[in-house]
């Protein structure tokens, strides 16, 4: 299994607003494309002051993943959806793509 840890440096008081848009928008959007939502939200802590947040996501393949995103983020569902409204609260954003054992990945799901 292949588990993507993205984070995203936000902008000066955009967390609460970023987190909302990503709970009511886009991780429905992302889920009805397939791509299995593992967990996201708001940092517990704010690195070196900055507000940050999260979004982890399961595939089966690099190749799954790489082919999931570019068609979901090249999509009208993404760029006429909330597309402006998360993109326009991101500073700066990371990713780590790792393989992982089946229950790393349940483990990391929230209840």
């Amino acid at each position: 299994m292949i588990l993507e840890i993205r984070t995203y440096r936000l902008k000066p008081g955009s967390g609460a607003d970023f987190v909302r848009i990503m709970a009511e928008e886009s991780v429905p959007r992302l889920e009805a494309a397939g791509i299995r939502v593992v967990d996201h939200g708001g940092s517990l802590v704010a690195e070196d002051g900055h507000e940050e947040a999260y979004l982890l996501r399961a595939f089966d393949s690099v190749e799954q993943h790489r082919a999931q995103e570019d068609a979901f983020y090249g999509s009208d569902v993404w760029r006429r959806g909330p597309r402006e409204a998360i993109v326009s609260r991101i500073e700066g954003m990371h990713s780590v793509v790792i393989e992982v054992p089946d229950h790393a990945v349940e483990a990391f799901r929230r209840p």
